[in-house]
């Protein structure tokens, strides 16, 4: 914000004030700078970025260049995921398309199990997969992990790398429609 870490700021304005007033003071300037994000889709919490954070462990996302990417139609968001198929996924309000693949950013804790019924790869317990690092990222039927290691970006890296080179020797051995026409892959915008 203003050329400023919003960070650095949030962690300077705490000396003077208490979080709800440093989390309203950041709330109304991305309002002002990045505007009503609900127009878009995107629907903001309630709470603060800091009161988020040492509530939930959740941190704030940080635009960088999604939303102009949003605004111009290169992105699209759609709302809740009523069902997935094969190659289509329908939504919550009625509508129904046709994705190559499909990615789904889950958060900070996996609540995986209660919506993938794939006991194979993820633990109903704690929604991680049942193979620990290096090997928990590859499931059955095209279904991937990445980022369930709690190593950080690094362990995110690697699981990350090993998806795009199984992608990658099963292009090469398939062809690219073979290929296609085998998996049950998708993407969500």
């Amino acid at each position: 914000m203003f050329g400023i870490s919003t960070f650095a700021l949030s962690i300077w304005l705490l000396k003077w004030f208490p979080v709800r007033i440093v989390d309203r003071f950041l709330l109304f300037v991305s309002r002002i700078i990045i505007g009503d994000t609900s127009r878009l889709g995107l629907h903001r919490p309630k709470q603060g970025p800091l009161e988020l954070k040492s509530i939930y462990g959740k941190t704030p996302v940080l635009d960088v260049g999604t939303l102009a990417k949003i605004r111009s139609g290169d992105l699209k968001v759609y709302p809740k995921i009523k069902k997935l198929a094969c190659n289509s996924v329908e939504f919550v309000d009625g509508r129904i398309e046709n994705f190559d693949a499909i990615i789904l950013a889950t958060g900070y804790r996996s609540n995986v199990p209660t919506w993938l019924k794939d006991i194979n790869l993820f633990s109903e317990k704690d929604g991680l997969p049942k193979k620990k690092f290096p090997e928990g990222w590859k499931g059955d039927q095209g279904l991937f992990a990445v980022g369930f290691s709690k190593r950080g970006l690094l362990g995110t890296s690697v699981e990350a790398t090993c998806v795009a080179e199984d992608i990658a020797s099963q292009w090469n051995s398939y062809g690219r429609c073979e290929f296609l026409q085998g998996q049950n892959i998708g993407i969500d915008s």
